[in-house]
């Protein structure tokens, strides 16, 4: 599997476009807030002759969810997310206001994805791990032949996702962070939500909140 990552927008949100063999793709969280970003990641995916199948969440914060409506109208894909992540998506409106900023009304998902579900496009099979904490809803992505897990901003290289937005709550998030990401392979690539890569073993080792 190749990975492309493209960051977008004035919150920087890592956008991740996941293609295989197949030529078919998935993309992770669409940060795309205007015509040039959205053109810059339409010419990713002409340039290296992509199909995108999959649009997934990992959370419905606006920045994550601001590009789910252009990946409608250019390739006819609608998002696949948590039911618990509805309230962020219905509020993303108002809370783009809230930071200055604007964006469409979210299109409704295709899908809610449950947790542990299989996920699939192409040759490339992803399991859905929900780790609610950041938001009730927050899900990651976790590719075991690639060797990777897609977090959102449920964990970041040396730091965890804010808990004080509605939704969220630190205690389950560093439960979650132990009982689901603490137990894949030390080896396993964190590509988070914002931010750099880095390794399941490094942010147990290092982490402060887990020191």
């Amino acid at each position: 599997m190749e990975i492309f990552k493209l960051v977008f927008s004035p919150i920087e949100v890592n956008t991740y476009i996941l293609a295989d063999q197949s030529g078919d793709c998935a993309i992770i969280d669409c940060g795309c807030y205007n015509t040039n970003e959205s053109e810059e990641l339409a010419g990713l995916i002409k340039k290296n002759s992509l199909k995108p199948v999959l649009l997934l969440n990992t959370h419905c914060h606006l920045d994550h969810i601001f590009g789910n409506k252009f990946i409608l109208d250019r390739y006819n894909l609608k998002t696949l997310s948590s039911e618990y992540d509805e309230m962020n998506r219905k509020n993303s409106v108002q809370h783009a206001m809230f930071f200055g900023l604007n964006m469409d009304d979210p299109p409704e998902p295709a899908g809610f994805i449950t947790d542990n579900q299989i996920i699939t496009f192409g040759t490339t099979e992803l399991v859905a791990l929900l780790v609610p904490g950041h938001t009730a809803g927050s899900l990651a992505f976790y590719s075991e032949n690639n060797g990777c897990v897609f977090t959102g901003d449920a964990l970041f290289a040396g730091s965890i996702g804010r808990t004080d937005l509605p939704g969220g709550d630190h205690d389950t998030l560093i439960k979650s962070i132990r009982n689901k990401l603490f137990i894949l392979p030390p080896s396993t690539v964190v590509y988070p939500g914002h931010g750099n890569e880095t390794t399941i073993e490094r942010e147990m080792k290092s982490n402060p909140y887990f020191a």
